[in-house]
């Protein structure tokens, strides 16, 4: 694809932005629930990690080197498995009561699964660090 670098980066920081959302709302405690808050810290704050996963994806879409292309997937592969994680963390009922989802959820769960898709889509040329050795 032509522009995956760029849709690439773009959906990274989506899943930056969508941390800071609404991720569920909670009417019997009257509270959102975003990726870094959650009542006593009881879901811990996955908005931290998946920030930090985002970042590293859109720095290896960034240098254009084969290892960066495997390193994005695994990265990537990590994202997605953590952002349908936290989704059924955050989404699960408890207590005989659901809470109601937000679109930063949505949002971050989409996005991984982009970012996956980037990830294995070629892309365009790639800088290849090859040695040249004269006998």
């Amino acid at each position: 694809m032509r522009y995956s670098k760029w849709i690439g980066i773009i959906t990274g920081l989506i899943i930056i932005m969508a941390c800071f959302m609404p991720w569920t709302y909670h009417a019997d405690i009257h509270k959102n629930f975003t990726g870094f808050f959650s009542e006593q810290n009881m879901y811990g704050r996955p908005g931290i990690f998946l920030t930090i996963l985002a970042v590293i994806s859109i720095g290896l879409l960034l240098a254009n080197r084969v290892w960066a292309r495997r390193g994005h997937i695994f990265v990537s592969a990590i994202l997605i498995s953590y952002a349908i994680k936290t989704f059924i963390l955050f989404t699960a009922c408890y207590n005989a009561y659901c809470p109601e989802r937000k679109a930063g959820i949505y949002l971050v769960l989409i996005a991984s699964f982009i970012m996956l898709i980037i990830a294995v889509v070629p892309g365009g040329k790639i800088n290849k660090q090859v040695s040249h050795k004269h006998s």
